[in-house]
């Protein structure tokens, strides 16, 4: 393999793994930007693994196991809008409690429905999510040999699921949303300073409600993005700290759409260097670079979380007739 081919394959990796925290990143942003800290991501984004793997598997649909992640991740985040929203529940607490409830939920199911088993049944490869380019550049028929490997590298890096390019898409919807249209500032104005908003007649619950579902929503599919397109099933270990690192890049992000993308693709590029290397003779630890996606993010945080601040009034309850 060529340096240009092996780069090619590195750039396709991290796109494929990056599009689950995408996915879920842009959950984060849109209920912290509505003022609900959101850490629950990773349970939400465990049950809306376990539901797109097992609706897909019943319906033989991967995109109806993609909608019905979305909903099952939804369901799971309402309950957070419950305790923080209606009850002024301490939103870490009941973050962790979701992180909990999530994975403890999606396994107790999976046993129920798979007689017992720890993982779902693997899906055919022909219920998986699509790929929409698949055979697309191989199809292009070349003599020299540069533009050849020039194909081949645009095949791995253009070669993706659909799940890649919905997330992407959805950088720009998610923006535009909330820095173009009405929705949008009553999100933002919630979440900087939710009793200004209440005076102009903007109604501070069901906007937090709707930002907090919605972020439930995207991180079920970003579950889904694992489970029914990386790989082909649900099981216990396949959503591993993935919602914490979308935190992260949201956190990278300055709480923004387009930052988050950004740190997601730096956290994509660490897992697909790390698998890079992993397939080398260069005899690195398989622990090792396991533990890359990680540290990266340990550091990412070291260095930018002191410097990233949030919608003012991130975290802090709300009781409308409170002076």
């Amino acid at each position: 393999m060529t340096i240009l081919s092996d780069l090619g394959g590195i750039i396709g990796i991290s796109l494929m793994y990056s599009a689950p925290l995408l996915y879920t990143s842009l959950g984060g942003v849109l209920s912290e930007n509505s003022g609900v800290v959101n850490i629950g991501l990773e349970g939400m984004m465990t049950i809306g693994a376990f539901a797109g793997a097992a609706v897909a598997y019943f319906t033989q649909n991967p995109w109806i196991g993609f909608v019905a992640a979305a909903i099952a991740g939804g369901l799971l985040a309402l309950l957070h809008a419950v305790a923080c929203v209606t009850f002024t529940a301490d939103h870490v607490v009941s973050g962790i409690a979701i992180n909990f409830i999530g994975p403890g939920l999606a396994l107790f199911l999976t046993k129920i429905f798979f007689d017992g088993a720890a993982m779902t049944i693997p899906l055919d490869l022909d219920h998986k999510i699509p790929r929409p380019l698949n055979g697309f550049f191989s199809s292009i028929s070349v003599s020299n040999d540069i533009l050849k490997e020039i194909v081949g590298t645009l095949d791995s890096i253009f070669n993706q699921y659909a799940t890649v390019y919905i997330a992407f898409i959805l950088v720009f919807v998610i923006w535009f949303v909330l820095y173009k249209t009405k929705i949008g500032l009553r999100i933002r104005s919630v979440g900087e300073h939710p009793r200004a908003a209440d005076t102009l007649g903007i109604n501070v619950y069901a906007v937090k409600y709707l930002a907090v579902i919605l972020s439930g929503v995207l991180a079920g599919l970003g579950g889904a993005a694992m489970s029914i397109a990386v790989v082909s099933n649900f099981r216990a270990a396949l959503i591993s700290g993935q919602g914490f690192i979308a935190l992260a890049a949201m956190i990278f992000g300055k709480w923004r759409p387009q930052g988050a993308m950004w740190g997601c693709l730096l956290f994509g590029a660490a897992q697909g260097l790390s698998i890079y290397l992993g397939g080398t003779t260069l005899g690195i630890s398989s622990q090792l670079l396991a533990m890359l996606p990680y540290i990266i993010t340990l550091i990412v945080l070291m260095l930018f979380v002191g410097e990233s601040n949030g919608p003012a009034a991130n975290g802090q309850p709300y009781e409308k007739n409170q002076a």
